[in-house]
């Protein structure tokens, strides 16, 4: 007597890099039609215009809270390079990181992470690095010897303790200023279906406004959150970076004023 094996349904197996940037595979149909995702819209002051972003479609992106920018044993504070602009926006980021994630943000760390061997680097780049023969430039060694400088994988490369990465967080690593010149985080970015960037982090007026920038010339919906980055240069360079990029490239908000807007939102849904 022939006895019927029942069949369990197969779970349709999923290739893409997101939820809802998928292909599934279900017996011998693959199907191309994607799940976009909810939208989750969040208002929020800011200058010159009050906006209103879609939570689902953004990312935080923190910029260059490393060891050998921001601890005193790093990089910059062995060159003498007073670090209290660089630790400056640590509260706020550790507040806002939370409550972002609570939200089902995105959040993406954009980190100098150089070649050991600097052949990507070029010479503008490694001499402002080191400025003298006896100077201690990109992937050498400080006198208290952490690893090389920057060095991706290395101490003074990594995130500093006091913002703690989530498993769910984005890495990348850059070699330049800007974030998006040579490398991944456009294709990530895009990977991911995210259109609206929060920057925090530092410098202001250095790679966090390069890669704002860059951002915005590649159509990217940009917001500088202005209490979440700091900057050693003098205060007129930052009011100039915040003058430009709401006159150009974006909008100046806080990370406050985003942290109460995100709970706000949070307590309208229950």
């Amino acid at each position: 007597m022939d006895t019927a094996i029942a069949t369990q349904p197969q779970t349709p197996a999923r290739f893409g890099p997101s939820a809802h940037n998928a292909w599934t595979l279900a017996g011998d149909t693959v199907s191309l039609v994607r799940t976009p995702p909810r939208p989750k819209p969040v208002h929020v002051p800011a200058l010159p215009q009050a906006i209103e972003f879609d939570l689902a479609r953004s990312a935080l992106i923190v910029v260059d809270m490393q060891n050998d920018f921001c601890h005193p044993e790093g990089w910059f504070a062995q060159k003498g390079i007073g670090i209290r602009p660089m630790r400056k926006p640590i509260d706020t980021i550790a507040r806002l990181l939370p409550a972002w994630r609570a939200a089902g943000g995105a959040v993406l760390w954009l980190n100098w992470g150089i070649r050991a061997d600097r052949r990507n680097l070029s010479p503008t780049v490694q001499f402002k690095g080191k400025r003298s023969a006896e100077g201690v430039g990109y992937a050498e060694h400080s006198p208290i010897d952490h690893g090389p400088s920057l060095v991706q994988g290395a101490w003074g490369a990594q995130v500093i303790d006091e913002l703690p990465v989530a498993p769910t967080d984005i890495t990348v690593h850059k070699h330049r200023l800007s974030g998006f010149w040579d490398n991944e985080l456009d294709s990530v970015l895009r990977q991911q279906g995210v259109t609206t960037l929060m920057f925090a982090g530092i410098n202001t007026d250095r790679c966090v406004f390069s890669t704002l920038q860059d951002g915005n010339f590649l159509g990217y919906d940009c917001v500088l959150l202005s209490d979440a980055c700091g900057t050693p240069s003098p205060a007129y360079v930052s009011r100039g970076i915040h003058f430009i990029v709401q006159q150009l490239h974006g909008f100046v908000a806080t990370a406050d004023a985003l942290i109460t807007s995100l709970s706000s939102t949070a307590s309208k849904k229950r």
